[in-house]
């Protein structure tokens, strides 16, 4: 495409090879460059296949386990998980327009939102402990299936090393845990090109196998009548109104795109245009959420109603099918698509926000293997001992994140009219605040985002309040939106 017809057809921004070299001069590398036109080669088709993979995952399907005990039937709890789906892609394709019109990374247009001093603290929180932390505890969790498929075949494995122990973990948990963590380091390594490439092997098999688990559930639970009119028993089931479970539903699939959400101008900067990653996200998300709404709360219930037990978590379903090869393939693809997640959501967002806080210092590739190595040595096993404590730890990074996802917004939309001026963005170190709007902090934004944090994490401290926790990335990203909009126009 000519950088002409690009401009034309899509209203995008293509930096020329003049600009290009005017910012390298400055300072700034590689990573954090605006994208030329020849660099922008992500189609809608790719868009397509990027996050499919990062839906069908263990936790999503835990999940989707706690949604079935809120009290909605199983249908509307399909038909919630696929209007979350509508809101995840809307958030998605927003956030990442100024990705993709001005070719810009998520550190970028943070410091377009924050000021050059001002990104680095949502920065960090975002790259450099969200993600790493979720890097390494999606790590964990994938070995604990990958120590599942080679005992499937190896049974002495799982008795390597008798009574050894390394910091709480045993040979066989820490030899399948450094495996998995290579896979994912050198998926990362790769970047969005080895990405693309490893999605183009994984959609297919998704449509294979969780429709096929599908079928299977529907056929061993007697029908799918069964399926949807299942009750769950017992003292954890809830009795919500039905409104308050879908907006609860629709805040818990939010807040796991919280990260990958704020940060989607890493992928979108590569889009050939505007309109490219709008149909490919939007289609993405919208065809892999229904196959994920129908699959997941049929096989869960199936599965349960099969083995007459409330079984929630999908490993163990699979681990009690009497068929090795369909149980190994199942695990296989799962194992693929906590991969496929954590290089979309946690490894490449790292390595980017690492490079964009030790620019001269740090490349993408120096970030990953810095990201790697930091996931691996907070021991996400140790992290896994006390759940009440890692969730709590990973709630607040999410609630963090829901007021930065809506200052973003705000800035973008309503403050900037989707108007960012990349000359002064990639700034000579020495620009004034004073003729330079992007230098320092912007503390607007700070104050917007620093209450609506407070407010969202308030249900967490106030037990009284603890509704506003069940919807803490919705109120906090709407809060901080609204703030910010009138403390700017206030400004003005």
């Amino acid at each position: 495409m000519s950088k002409e017809n690009y401009q034309e057809k899509e209203g995008d921004r293509l930096i020329d090879e003049k600009q290009l070299k005017k910012f390298k001069q400055r300072g700034y590398n590689e990573d954090v460059l605006p994208k030329t036109a020849e660099k922008r080669n992500m189609s809608a088709k790719n868009y397509f296949t990027l996050w499919m993979g990062s839906v069908h995952n263990i936790p999503n399907y835990t999940a989707v386990g706690g949604f079935l005990f809120l009290g909605l039937s199983p249908i509307n709890v399909m038909l919630a998980i696929i209007i979350s789906a509508l809101a995840v892609a809307a958030f998605m394709v927003y956030n990442g327009k100024a990705g993709s019109r001005y070719g810009i990374p998520f550190a970028m247009q943070l410091r377009s939102t924050y000021g050059d001093i001002g990104a680095k603290l949502p920065g960090f929180l975002r790259g450099g402990v969200a993600a790493i932390a979720w890097f390494g505890l999606q790590n964990y969790t994938g070995s604990l299936a990958l120590l599942i498929l080679i005992g499937s075949f190896w049974p002495e494995f799982l008795t390597l090393g008798g009574d050894f122990s390394f910091f709480g973990i045993n040979l066989p948990g820490l030899i399948a845990f450094t495996i998995f963590w290579a896979i994912n380091v050198l998926i990362g390594f790769g970047g969005g090109g080895t990405l693309n490439k490893f999605t183009a092997i994984l959609n297919p098999l998704i449509y294979i196998v969780f429709g096929g688990m599908a079928i299977w559930a529907i056929n061993v639970a007697g029908g799918i009548g069964n399926i949807l009119s299942y009750v769950p028993t017992g003292e954890v089931v809830q009795h919500n109104p039905p409104i308050l479970v879908y907006l609860m539903i629709i805040n818990s699939v939010l807040a796991v795109w919280a990260a990958p959400g704020s940060s989607v101008s890493d992928f979108t900067q590569s889009a050939t245009s505007t309109k490219a990653q709008t149909i490919g996200q939007t289609a993405s998300l919208l065809v892999a959420y229904v196959i994920f709404a129908f699959s997941s709360v049929a096989i869960l219930i199936g599965g349960s109603i099969h083995y007459n037990v409330q079984e929630w978590n999908v490993l163990n379903i699979v681990d009690k099918w009497d068929s090795l090869p369909a149980a190994t393939l199942a695990v296989v693809v799962l194992l693929m698509t906590t991969i496929s997640t954590n290089a979309t959501g946690n490894i490449i967002p790292a390595a980017y926000q690492l490079s964009a806080l030790f620019p001269k210092k740090v490349n993408y590739k120096k970030g990953v293997l810095i990201a790697g190595v930091i996931s691996y040595l907070i021991m996400p096993w140790k992290l896994m001992e006390n759940s009440d404590s890692i969730f709590a730890f990973l709630n607040i990074i999410g609630a963090v994140l829901g007021p930065v996802a809506g200052v973003m917004l705000a800035d973008y939309y309503v403050v900037k009219k989707q108007k960012i001026d990349l000359d002064a963005l990639y700034m000579d170190k020495t620009a004034d605040k004073a003729t330079n709007s992007y230098r320092g902090v912007n503390k607007e934004a700070y104050i917007a985002t620093i209450v609506a944090l407070l407010v969202s994490l308030s249900g967490q401290l106030i037990p009284s309040l603890q509704l506003i926790s069940s919807l803490s990335w919705l109120i906090g990203a709407g809060l901080a939106f609204v703030i910010y909009t009138i403390l700017k126009r206030v400004e003005k």
